[in-house]
């Protein structure tokens, strides 16, 4: 029997959705199968950087520092309309200190135990530079010094804080990252299915015979030579039960919290602030109007249950940042709050701030097909972790075509990394009823794709109809055509974050418009 598919890939966030880009380019034939809308987990609750990880380098991560800090200039030439440069300002203070139970913490607490803990400045200086030079910067600017006396970055904190450092990292739409992955992998031909969970999978005759259930229970097969499991937190879950393996592979689940907020400072930077226990946490501009602080580290026992922004990890973000703030704030000023669950390779470490961030790849061939099970990452390594990934396929598929995914765009993303000033401006001289801010959203959400998203109209009331906040029946359209929507969730919190700003009632009705859209095109595309 020859099966419809060289790989079926379990589960669609960014892990998932990278390897089928990645296998599709290659000549793969290749099923994504994902249980809920795409990127909806950990993918849609990241802290939204691309970043080397700073921190880590006191755990003497440096492989997977340098391996992220050469990817977040790759991408940022991939994906200039969803990724961006952003200057981050670290304020320092004499009483700073490490994480106890870091390598750095332990060999200082050693050779320098009259510092107690804490961080000298020359200390940070150090790890700034390293990080400005290991990933070969050609875009970014490196690191400076910074007074915070009269000065805008200084204006929100405490008097206290005199001086800072100001380094270079990046921000992501992560939500968005991992759709246009998914979109790019079905344009190579892939095929996506969304909202259809993996209840069963066997081997036989070599061949995995994977069972699918939609939204509506009705089951399907599909056959493989070879099963990825990308199930993110639910990879133990399917490792075990899904796929009756004996791997010793095992995933620690962290659960990261985060905040919104009014907009708490007016400048554009991101503050990176050291807690007196040792832990970090950013507070980032978001979305024009707000400010978005995280996150937390908690263990997480159940991949079943919904994370959620504790009470307590509200309150503990809070404190956190009113230890740097001028103007205190309170719980009551919290907009919103998300959180995720991060699927770490449980590599032993005591606590869920030192578990490894890094990931594992492992092959499995005891069932009689192989299956590849990853194991924890970071949203800036996903291609690379796509590559290694494909590295091992590549053991089964013989004669596998080489990396190809460096510097070549996402979908919208062909044009310069520093040209969306100008696309803006452009889009505006083709469509003038659009105003700078929405403008700035399509181009942002879409790149050269807005364009195409916007053909032919002339006035506002050419999209169609007005759900709020600049979303309109034109876009939602396009949302349903191309980019797998299925709920008004899918497009408020995911593919963009118009939640902020829309009502639940609009919300409801949206919902309701487009669960009619959907029902209408699968009735007509059955008959």
């Amino acid at each position: 029997m020859k099966p419809e598919y060289d790989l079926l890939v379990i589960g669609g966030g960014i892990n998932g959705c990278g390897i089928a880009r990645d296998a599709a380019g290659r000549g793969l034939s290749v099923c994504l199968a994902e249980m809920n809308d795409i990127g909806s987990a950990t993918s849609a609750s990241s802290t939204k950087l691309f970043h080397g990880g700073l921190r880590y380098l006191e755990y003497f991560e440096v492989r997977l520092v340098r391996e992220a800090l050469i990817e977040r200039e790759t991408l940022l030439r991939a994906m200039p309309h969803i990724a961006w440069p952003m200057r981050f300002v670290l304020p320092y203070h004499k009483s700073m200190r490490f994480d106890g139970t870091t390598p750095t913490s332990k060999i200082l607490n050693t050779v320098m135990p009259w510092m107690k803990g804490r961080r000298p400045a020359w200390l940070i200086r150090m790890g700034l530079f390293m990080y400005d030079n290991l990933g070969g910067r050609q875009i970014l600017p490196g690191t400076r010094s910074l007074s915070l006396r009269g000065t805008p970055e200084g204006k929100p904190l405490k008097q206290m804080f005199a001086r800072a450092y100001e380094y270079s990292d990046c921000w992501v739409e992560d939500s968005r990252l991992v759709v246009l992955n998914a979109r790019d992998a079905e344009a190579r031909g892939a095929t996506i299915e969304v909202r259809s969970k993996v209840v069963s999978a066997d081997v036989v005759d070599g061949i995995w015979h994977v069972i699918l259930e939609d939204a509506e229970g009705r089951r399907d097969t599909r056959t493989a030579r070879m099963v990825v499991n990308a199930a993110g937190p639910w990879v133990g879950d399917v490792l075990r039960g899904t796929l009756k393996s004996n791997s010793q592979g095992g995933v620690r689940l962290v659960r990261g919290s985060h905040i919104v907020t009014k907009r708490l400072f007016d400048h554009d930077k991101c503050y990176f602030f050291q807690g007196t226990d040792g832990r970090i946490i950013f507070a980032i501009p978001y979305e024009t109007d707000f400010t978005l602080i995280g996150t937390t580290d908690a263990e997480h026992e159940d991949a079943s249950e919904k994370p959620v922004c504790t009470p307590e990890e509200q309150r503990y973000l809070v404190d956190f940042i009113n230890g740097y703030l001028a103007d205190p704030i309170s719980t009551d000023d919290i907009v919103w709050t998300y959180s995720g669950v991060r699927p770490l390779y449980d590599d032993g470490a005591k606590s869920a701030t030192a578990a490894t961030r890094d990931y594992v790849i492992k092959l499995d061939r005891a069932r009689g097909a192989p299956a590849l099970n990853i194991f924890g990452g970071k949203i800036t390594t996903y291609r690379r972790l796509a590559e290694s990934a494909l590295k091992e396929i590549g053991t089964v598929f013989e004669g596998l075509s080489g990396p190809w995914t460096a510097g070549v765009p996402l979908p919208g993303g062909d044009f310069p990394h520093d040209g969306v000033a100008r696309l803006i401006a452009d889009l505006r001289a083709a469509f003038p009823f659009l105003s700078e801010r929405w403008a700035t959203r399509m181009i942002r959400a879409y790149g050269t794709e807005a364009a195409t998203l916007l053909q032919g109209a002339t006035t506002a009331a050419d999209l169609g109809r007005d759900f709020g906040a600049t979303l309109t029946e034109r876009e939602v359209d396009w949302l349903i055509a191309h980019e797998y929507v299925r709920r008004a969730d899918d497009v408020v919190w995911r593919r963009s974050k118009l939640g902020l700003r829309m009502s639940k009632p609009e919300i409801s009705v949206l919902d309701d418009w487009i669960r009619d859209r959907v029902a209408s095109a699968l009735s007509a595309a059955a008959e």
